[in-house]
């Protein structure tokens, strides 16, 4: 496993640095200093396992960035994984749970990986202006569809700190939703597009083998029947044919913090974060 060499308490570690070195409101606009801090961060971690590549966009007559580090796999010609994470905050809030969880989890990804060559290329992407509409996950998605490059997955962490051992914790977007799933919000979830049921049947096993709980949902018709499952960047990559799941503690389905000044490190739990960045990277080295 890619993850042997490290334990939970050494995993938990590098996810307590990246957050107290990223928290803080990041809006482009209304927190443009932390938000500029936080790219160079960002650079700088995923700088240590290799080249970063930076792909440009406007929005609001400003210039914005995703950043991305691939790590080579054994067998190149195979179709490629994408893992995606948006780093940008609502005005005000430190958005530690979002999405300072995913980031975190995705740049400890990044060294997992770097350590343990998986069998496919895997993109490591951070995000901008997710919370002005998907769109630095839009211009990624719009521009590997018009290279016709294939995608074997890609993965959107979206908010993967906040769990609750209290009954009627979790909340769910259709009422008959909670007739299945548990009320407790002690679990990951994945929700995926119908053709990755067998690639979250296999993180499911890889997160629980970890210790972490998790609970996944199939959709259809690219998520437009259920709108709440639309809500990250998972979803400009369903609307270009690309199988994507989401990644996810549910956001203000559980987290009461959402979108808030409420949103700090205190409220994450650090090491279910682990045990998902442990699975994610055993499953992605496998896959």
């Amino acid at each position: 496993m890619v993850t042997s060499a490290k334990s939970i308490s050494e995993i938990s570690a590098r996810l307590e640095s990246h957050l107290r070195s990223l928290i803080g409101p990041r809006d482009p606009y209304l927190g443009k200093a932390k938000h500029q801090l936080a790219q160079q961060y960002i650079q700088e971690e995923l700088g240590c396992w290799g080249q970063v590549s930076a792909q440009s966009f406007f929005a609001q007559g400003q210039e914005h960035f995703n950043w991305s580090l691939t790590v080579l796999g054994s067998r190149p010609q195979l179709a490629p994984i994408l893992v995606g994470a948006h780093y940008d905050t609502v005005p005000g809030s430190p958005g530690a749970d979002d999405n300072t969880s995913g980031l975190a989890v995705l740049l400890v990804l990044a060294e997992l990986l770097a350590h343990a060559q998986p069998r496919r290329s895997v993109y490591l992407v951070a995000f901008d202006l997710e919370e002005y509409g998907l769109v630095g996950s839009t211009t990624c998605a719009r521009a590997w569809k018009a290279e016709g490059r294939p995608l074997h997955l890609m993965l959107s962490l979206e908010m993967l700190g906040y769990f609750s051992d209290e009954a009627r914790s979790q909340k769910y977007p259709l009422p008959a939703l909670s007739r299945i799933y548990p009320d407790t919000g002690n679990f990951i979830a994945l929700i995926g597009n119908a053709s990755t049921i067998p690639k979250m049947l296999n993180l499911k096993r890889q997160l629980k083998k970890s210790g972490a709980p998790c609970q996944w949902l199939p959709v259809t018709s690219k998520g437009n029947s259920l709108p709440a499952t639309r809500r990250s960047d998972h979803a400009p990559f369903w609307d270009k044919g690309y199988p994507a799941i989401l990644i996810t503690d549910t956001a203000d389905l559980r987290n009461p913090h959402y979108h808030k000044a409420s949103d700090r490190i205190e409220t994450l739990n650090v090491e279910m974060m682990s045990a998902i960045a442990k699975g994610l990277a055993n499953s992605l080295c496998q896959m």
